[in-house]
């Protein structure tokens, strides 16, 4: 399959893969020999956003980036509605179908969520965590419901979104602490995966679903205890403005209780963006300290 739109291909050097999914199909990544490593984005990004910890660490492990549907490269099922539910479901299936096992689970953003709800159910198959700026709960910070109301409702969220590609033009290079990291090549590939307005829906579906998720990001919540003794590697962005403060870190630091924890004061929300070399450094970490994994 050809890709959709190009993008440098010395930032990123990989191999396409497709995975048919219902009527559409998954792109994703999958570098590299030895320890299972899964990387999951969040809004409006793709598996671009891991391309530096890819490059680094695919002498040393198996990296497996995805994009999920109405994404990156990936292409959503007809009927889609690109709420994190769904891409938990189609995030599921792709580990079921490459049959992923004893793998470390690396999250940021809605990756958070998405991916956690595969984690608390199947802890069997953990084995360990890097999550970098996210959450698994209802939102109860007065600065991430005014963030889902004001990019995620209607009309001005669906104007800004659909008509104007906010999230990945202006919201993206934002979320990034060092600037001169914010060029041309990065810019559009964060922006060419929504070329029309009906190919951005999804990037105002996610923040809307900041509200309107609450009772599935409850019942993640709620069964996080199941993760208690999973070694667990937080790196987290001190700059960030997205509503994820140190606070939001220590309510992690409480559920994962073999944590590991790195406070960046150098990095942002996109802390694979700010800080590639950390997130790196905590893959390896994780892998470390579960035994048989490289030093």
């Amino acid at each position: 399959m050809k890709r959709p739109f190009e993008v440098d291909l010395m930032e990123y050097p990989f191999q396409d893969r497709w995975l048919p999914y219902r009527d559409g199909y998954i792109h994703y990544i999958d570098e590299g020999e030895g320890p299972t490593v899964l990387l999951l984005h969040g809004n409006p990004t793709w598996s671009y956003l891991y391309r530096d910890v890819v490059k680094e660490l695919r002498s040393e492990c198996r990296l497996i980036a995805l994009d999920y549907p109405g994404f990156g490269m990936s292409g959503a099922p007809t009927r889609y509605g690109f709420t994190p539910q769904e891409q938990s479901e189609a995030v599921f299936d792709f580990i079921r179908r490459l049959n992923l096992t004893d793998f470390v689970l690396v999250v940021q953003d809605w990756g958070g969520p998405i991916g956690l709800n595969y984690a608390v159910r199947h802890r069997d198959n953990l084995r360990g965590i890097v999550l970098m700026n996210t959450w698994a709960w209802p939102a109860k910070l007065p600065a991430m419901k005014i963030f889902s109301l004001a990019m995620g409702g209607w009309p001005l969220g669906y104007w800004l979104q659909t008509r104007r590609n906010f999230f990945a033009k202006v919201i993206v290079p934002r979320g990034i602490y060092h600037s001169e990291k914010v060029t041309d090549s990065l810019r559009k590939a964060y922006t060419a995966p929504f070329p029309t307005p009906k190919s951005r829906i999804p990037t105002w579906v996610f923040p809307g679903q900041i509200r309107k998720a609450r009772s599935w990001l409850a019942d993640i919540e709620s069964k996080l205890s199941a993760l208690s003794d999973v070694p667990a590697q937080i790196v987290w962005g001190l700059k960030d403005s997205a509503g994820f403060p140190p606070e939001e870190m220590a309510r992690w630091q409480g559920y994962l209780q073999m944590h590991e924890t790195e406070a960046l004061v150098d990095a942002s929300h996109y802390v694979q963006e700010d800080r590639p070399d950390r997130v790196a450094a905590s893959i390896r970490r994780v892998l470390k300290r579960t035994s048989g994994g490289i030093i």
